[in-house]
């Protein structure tokens, strides 16, 4: 899948992300907190209250695994958890873009280790007819995570290649999440929050990114060396402790394109 064959936004091109204005997220209700979750693994100990999903159900299936299938687009909601959520729904409506899968995350405290190890794309332009719009995924964070950072990486296993969003309330990222490997440090001590949309790049994403003053970088965050060594370690250790089990069952103990599986939490894989 080439996205070249596809409508995309120029942004995205040198990064694959885009930071848009911070939000006044303290103004808002915490609807969050009386959403319905269900339990679904994406990247490390996590719960999802859908939003949107495939057929309005309070499920979190990829779309292409219902009857008819169709890809992440044309969300239809979840009407139990929107009547409690208007505000957020009216966040995801916002930029007038098709809305595949919104869903708010709820993410356990996690260590830089444990996220490297979850790094994993997202498999949002599977039905995809070429010629429309490339699924991009929006992140809204909810809470306030001071010292959370969204990890993103273009290549899996080259920390020269990683940029760190913080996460304090009211980040809003467009994350390309089909093509950057990303996962989330939290260190808690709190769960996390953040509300996840599915839009389609075309004309109307476009506007809202302009009118959100969205810019393709983020200022470098330092972090301690030995921590990212350590947590280098950690996440190795995990992927060849998995692939050794798997080999031993017989099964296959690689992704597709070769590097070691790290984890059934896969979105890509668990969903596919």
């Amino acid at each position: 899948m080439n996205p070249a064959d596809y409508v995309t936004l120029p942004i995205f091109a040198e990064t694959g992300y885009v930071i848009l204005d911070a939000y006044d997220q303290a103004a808002d209700p915490r609807e969050w907190e009386d959403i319905t979750y269900v339990d679904w693994k994406s990247s490390g100990d996590t719960r999802f209250a859908p939003l949107a999903s495939a057929y309005g159900d309070l499920e979190c299936n990829g779309f292409w695994n219902h009857t008819p299938a169709k890809t992440d687009k044309d969300g239809v909601w979840v009407e139990e958890n929107v009547a409690v959520a208007p505000r957020l729904v009216a966040r995801a409506q916002e930029p007038g873009a098709n809305i595949g899968r919104c869903r708010v995350i709820e993410l356990q405290p996690n260590t830089y280790g444990e996220a490297l190890y979850n790094l994993h794309r997202d498999d949002n332009n599977r039905l995809n007819p070429e010629g429309t719009g490339w699924i991009v995924r929006a992140v809204f964070n909810l809470t306030d995570d001071p010292d959370t950072f969204m990890v993103l990486r273009e290549d899996r296993d080259d920390p020269t290649t990683e940029t760190r969003i913080p996460l304090p309330a009211g980040t809003q990222a467009i994350i390309d999440t089909q093509r950057l490997w990303h996962a989330v440090w939290h260190p808690g001590p709190e769960p996390r929050y953040c509300l996840i949309t599915s839009w389609e790049s075309g004309p109307e994403l476009d506007a809202y990114i302009t009118a959100k003053h969205g810019v393709d970088r983020v200022d470098p965050v330092a972090v301690d060396p030995a921590l990212l060594a350590e947590g280098e370690e950690v996440a190795r250790a995990k992927r060849e402790a998995r692939a050794a089990a798997l080999a031993a069952r017989g099964a296959d103990p690689t992704f597709g394109d070769g590097s070691l599986s790290a984890g059934p939490a896969m979105e890509v894989y668990s969903e596919a």
